[in-house]
């Protein structure tokens, strides 16, 4: 029991340094429009990073995720609610699941 409470520390520990060190180390306002660019845009691309895998092997068939994936991505380009995007996505998967 102990060796678990061991390693919730320390990856207690590990995550607070990652969260804290740039809070130490960068004082002020950031001028550079390059690094608060890429600041800006980080969360987007590793919670895309972290979704697309997951939505291609999600379904077992890579073609029926893909398309559901695409017409998802499509309906939220357009502009629809979240709720419409899923149920769009959804549908796909299982028609192309249904009829291939």
């Amino acid at each position: 029991m102990s060796k678990m409470y061991l390693s919730i520390a320390i990856m207690a520990l590990v995550t607070y340094i990652i969260r804290v060190t740039p809070l130490a180390l960068i004082k002020g306002r950031i001028n550079s429009r390059f690094v608060r660019s890429f600041l800006y845009y980080m969360p987007y691309a590793v919670l895309g990073a972290m979704t697309f895998p997951g939505i291609l092997y999600s379904t077992g068939n890579i073609m029926a995720s893909a398309l559901g994936g695409a017409v998802a991505i499509f309906l939220a380009y357009r502009g629809l609610n979240m709720m419409s995007v899923a149920l769009g996505g959804i549908l796909v998967v299982l028609l192309v699941k249904v009829f291939l």
